[in-house]
């Protein structure tokens, strides 16, 4: 059993075909879907394909490319939008120093607003940063110490001295389909080492095919591609990294497991 534990259903690419795209996925052994909002109007849509597939669940939040449009995001709204049973977790949320599509400081503020609503609730917090290494930990650290808070860095592409901070202060790291690319060898050695019980595996889709699906939309049967790759990297079978990623999911996500 896989879980694909970063998707994107209702995104381009996927939600034109959404039932034959989950259909795919189930039929090479992923059996858990966790669909990611990016903005407070896909809200709605992602929670209902939850509520509709008994094997998805949701997450709300706000991307930071779409922190500019937020600033005003009322804390209440995003507490009331957590409170529905097929959401788990708050997200995806953090900071892209990269792209720089909005304000870094709106991307702050957003981003410990989505960690106040996951410590009142106890829901993880989904971490998006690239290009943020410094400030994605001194956030993390500050806001540890006001209260304790369950969280994940996704699709994982920064430095082994950020996964080595990252892990002290507790949190988990997902794999996406980078760590299979040619050029992803810190990434490989990273995921190579990983404490057993603080990896994911995910796809990201419809961004990111794994090798090799390279230029293809990716989709969540890729998730496959991924495990297999890491798996014989950790030196496992992908039974074994499949069992191991399940259960940290459940683990990280209790209210899916409840």
């Amino acid at each position: 059993m896989l879980i694909d534990s970063h998707c994107h259903l209702e995104y381009d690419g996927l939600i034109e075909e959404q039932g034959e795209v989950l259909k795919r996925a189930r039929s090479a052994g992923v059996q858990g879907f966790l669909n990611i909002s990016t903005k407070q109007s896909e809200w709605d849509q992602v929670v209902g394909t939850a509520a509709r597939e008994k094997d998805v669940w949701a997450s709300v939040g706000i991307h930071p490319h779409h922190a500019d449009d937020h600033a005003e995001l009322d804390i209440d709204a995003l507490r009331t939008a957590v409170t529905h049973p097929r959401v788990i977790a708050i997200g995806e949320t953090g900071l892209d120093y990269y792209y720089d599509k909005s304000d870094r400081k709106i991307q702050q503020d957003l981003f410990r607003l989505h960690i106040t609503v996951a410590r009142e609730t106890g829901l993880p917090v989904i971490i998006h940063t690239r290009d943020a290494e410094d400030d994605t930990a001194a956030i993390l650290e500050d806001e540890l110490g006001r209260g304790a808070f369950p969280a994940l860095i996704h699709c994982f592409t920064a430095s082994s001295e950020f996964g080595r901070k990252v892990l002290d202060l507790g949190l988990t790291i997902s794999l996406s389909g980078i760590v299979t690319f040619k050029n992803a060898k810190e990434l490989q050695e990273i995921a190579a080492e990983l404490p057993e019980g603080r990896i994911l595996v995910e796809t990201d889709s419809p961004f990111l095919a794994p090798v090799p699906h390279r230029g293809k939309t990716c989709e969540p049967a890729f998730v496959r591609n991924t495990a297999e790759f890491v798996s014989e990297l950790r030196g496992v079978t992908v039974e074994e990294l499949a069992a191991t990623t399940t259960s940290n999911f459940f683990k990280l996500f209790s209210k899916a497991a409840a």
